[in-house]
């Protein structure tokens, strides 16, 4: 089975391990966000990608959830003392990736292709392609003015409620080599447990992506990162309330609206089921809560097993 995957960072990258027990990797596509790309002391930090690739190569930091295992300190102090900017943490072992694909994107290589040779080289089990290879970015419209992703994420605390969300850069993005090819090609189409409005829509502005999802011939299933409408972690419950209307099921599937015909949710939301139904959205009912591998496992399994039911 051919599936693609649209994913974020932490959250889908955890997704994306079960996944990849379930399906052989070299039949997994995963297209990741680039809205929260940021150039941090003059390096390309591409979070969602990196997340990903740590994730399913066994080098990220399961505890924090994002950044490499085992990491230290040491540049980051060096910058503090000489006055640099630390609001965005980059650890030593991380600076390698960055300082490898900032150098190929000076010399003219675009990103998807410095992205495979990472992902290559790192020993990723699937394939990784970033949305598109074109400059693109989520800002965030608030009380306080509007910010760049990472500097009301990070830097700001995400404390700013959010009036709008605006993926700069989108009407002249294209999609990535080989992303449009992978979603022609799937038999299965997965949306991660990822905030939709700052890891799942970036992907879908991309000009085509979203066409491509609109014509679909094959199921396309969204997996809600609410769990009782809270979230696990980050600030999608706050987003859906004030941008959706609310955090139940149905306001999880109305950010895609006629983008997918099912929706994983927690057995906290059963209760929601017949709501789902009512929009035209089939319900799958599981645990979603990744605690372990077996809990990933079993998540991946319920959208690979909804395909055949």
């Amino acid at each position: 089975m051919n599936v693609v995957a649209l994913s974020g960072g932490v959250g889908g990258a955890r997704f994306l391990r079960g996944l990849v027990e379930v399906v052989d990797g070299e039949r997994v596509t995963v297209v990741g966000n680039v809205g929260d790309d940021v150039d941090v002391l003059g390096l390309h930090v591409s979070p969602d990608l990196d997340s990903i690739l740590y994730a399913l190569t066994g080098l990220g930091d399961e505890e924090r959830g994002w950044g490499r295992a085992e990491e230290t300190w040491h540049a980051l102090a060096t910058v503090a003392l000489l006055g640099g900017e630390t609001w965005f943490r980059l650890g030593d072992r991380d600076l390698g990736l960055h300082l490898v694909r900032t150098q190929a994107l000076r010399a003219g290589e675009p990103l998807s292709s410095v992205t495979a040779r990472l992902a290559s080289a790192a020993g990723f089990p699937a394939r990784l392609l970033p949305a598109t290879d074109d400059p693109l970015r989520t800002w965030l419209d608030t009380p306080a003015g509007a910010f760049p992703f990472q500097e009301w994420f990070v830097a700001r605390g995400h404390r700013d409620e959010v009036l709008d969300v605006d993926y700069r850069g989108a009407e002249r993005a294209r999609p990535a080599p080989g992303v449009l090819e992978a979603l022609a090609a799937a038999e299965l189409i997965l949306l991660a447990p990822s905030n939709p409005y700052v890891s799942i829509r970036p992907i879908l502005a991309v000009a085509g992506v979203r066409a491509a999802l609109e014509r679909r011939s094959v199921p396309a299933i969204a997996v809600s990162p609410l769990v009782d409408g809270r979230s696990v972690k980050g600030p999608a419950d706050r987003m859906l309330a004030r941008l959706a209307g609310g955090t139940d099921p149905v306001h999880v599937a109305s950010c895609y609206a006629g983008l997918i015909d099912a929706l994983i949710v927690d057995e906290a939301d059963a209760e929601r089921a017949d709501e789902l139904r009512s929009v035209g959205v089939r319900p799958i009912v599981t645990r979603t809560l990744m605690h372990d591998r077996a809990a990933r496992r079993r998540l991946a399994e319920a959208a690979v097993v909804a395909v055949a039911a």
